[in-house]
């Protein structure tokens, strides 16, 4: 499927709107989730912890979505966090300027370059405005974090562009009462707010966002003693490099130098391991290897972990080792002493960070999961992150049928996400639940009646089979939670 259904899906059947779409001067880039989205990114969720959070040990916090200037002193984002921009001086349209140029000429340009850089390739190429045709001024730096005052003194803060940050200022506090020892994983799932020039194809970039970022803090001299390096050493992992997506083992992957270290190696194993399980097709996806001028400020070495779509590659999560930037950052404009205690040695940690960007899994999931099967269309999503779990039909609108339905639904709406639905034939109210992802409809016939048996219909296969009342909890949970 491509962009254009997965938005008419998003929009007609509530997974995804834009934001105060009934007021013409709403901004662009604000999306809000309607409760069948909610729910698919809240079982997203629910597996990244399982998958990642709980099976690797990891720590999960929540923390505050403004910070003070300092903060962003220390993390570099208020010198290097900008974008180069241009503007037209007749019509005062503003593009963001590497971006413009590649479209332009066809060739990659990275964001990185100096103004005076961006300024020679507009004039060599003749480019100008594509509203009016006039020129463009001079490329400017626009900072990307929303800025906002504390106070009746409106002390300066921002909305923070990462939720990491959050994470290496409380890390000194956590790790002494969680009695941590390095190697240790922090994970937080919450907003970012980005200014983005120009927002655009609803999810995928937008000015407030969910992440749910992990930082795995550790000893750079023990990175290749990391013990478990040995559970995934065979595993496969994809990696894009000029030019071309190589498969090799974990092993192999370090013996080439195509990674670091084991313990880098290892986490991008995980996070290839839980995309595996959402449902996306793993034959096109890719670690793409980021060159030096690609790579963020703060970074040493640089994964991008990106996915095929109609709207081309998208990048899913930053894989960035960041060395002790952060943490030395935060020491020096503190003042505190931000080191720990690693077998008797005091040492600033460094950071490998896994930062994903929730609403575009969201979409991949979509897009790699919505399909047609000769004349219904099939939302083929694993049973596990559907939003729906169970739907209840009662097989007519008579016989004491829908009394019997809305007992079943009651008996199951406390373990599971049901909908009871009585309206239309049972041929369409299938097709409704089809398209939303809904793994297993219940129907409730004249044999129930008699039998206390109901029928189950797979969603995919569209295959039934008869379950006693009194098994259909455990019936549901084996369908429901195997995952694979």
């Amino acid at each position: 499927m491509n962009y254009e259904e997965v938005l008419r899906l998003g929009l007609e059947r509530g997974f995804f709107m834009p934001s105060c779409e009934i007021y013409s001067d709403a901004p662009g880039g604000f999306w809000d989730y309607g409760p069948l989205g909610l729910n698919l990114r809240n079982r997203f969720i629910e597996l990244w912890r399982r998958e990642l959070v709980r099976k690797d040990g990891m720590i999960e916090i929540d923390g505050a979505q403004i910070m003070p200037k300092s903060v962003f002193i220390a993390s570099g984002h208020l010198e290097s966090f900008a974008d180069p921009i241009i503007s037209c001086k007749n019509c005062n349209t503003i593009l963001r300027a590497d971006k413009f140029i590649t479209e332009k000429i066809g060739k990659y340009i990275p964001e990185r370059l100096s103004n005076e850089e961006f300024d020679k390739l507009i004039q060599s190429y003749g480019l100008r405005c594509p509203n009016c045709n006039g020129e463009f001024s001079k490329t400017k730096r626009f900072n990307m974090m929303f800025k906002v005052g504390i106070g009746p003194a409106e002390d300066e803060a921002y909305l923070r562009p990462e939720t990491c940050q959050t994470i290496f200022t409380n890390f000194p506090r956590l790790f002494k009462i969680m009695r941590g020892k390095l190697p240790l994983g922090f994970a937080q799932f919450g907003k970012s707010f980005r200014n983005e020039i120009s927002p655009r194809q609803s999810l995928i970039r937008l000015r407030e966002f969910y992440q749910a970022e992990i930082e795995v803090f550790f000893n750079p001299k023990k990175a290749n003693e990391f013990e478990k390096f040995n559970l995934i050493k065979d595993y496969s992992l994809r990696i894009f490099k000029d030019g071309k997506i190589e498969k090799v083992t974990c092993q192999e992957a370090l013996d080439k130098q195509l990674t670091p270290n084991k313990l880098i190696t290892y986490y991008l194993a995980l996070i290839q391991k839980f995309y595996d399980k959402t449902g996306i097709d793993m034959e096109r996806s890719r670690f793409r290897t980021l060159a030096e001028y690609e790579r963020a400020f703060y970074a040493q070495v640089a994964y991008d972990f990106e996915v095929e779509t109609s709207l081309g590659w998208i990048e899913l999560v930053a894989c960035n080792y960041r060395t002790d930037y952060d943490m030395s950052g935060h020491g020096k404009v503190s003042g505190k002493d931000v080191r720990v205690m690693d077998n008797g040695e005091k040492i600033i940690p460094h950071i490998f960070e896994l930062s994903m960007g929730v609403d575009r899994s969201i979409y991949c999931i979509l897009e790699h999961n919505l399909k047609r099967d000769g004349e219904r269309l099939l939302l083929s999503l694993k049973p596990y992150l559907a939003p729906i779990q169970v739907s209840i039909f009662p097989l007519v609108n008579r016989d004491s049928l829908p009394e019997k339905a809305r007992s079943i639904y009651l008996m199951l709406r406390d373990d599971f996400d049901v909908f009871y639905d009585e309206s239309g034939s049972i041929g369409r109210r299938y097709r409704r639940m089809d398209e939303i992802g809904t793994p297993i409809n219940i129907t409730i016939d004249y044999q129930t009646l008699k039998d206390d048996t109901i029928t189950i219909r797979d969603r995919d296969s569209m295959k039934q089979f008869r379950v006693s009342i009194a098994n259909l909890k455990e019936t549901l949970r084996q369908i429901i939670y195997k995952y694979d």
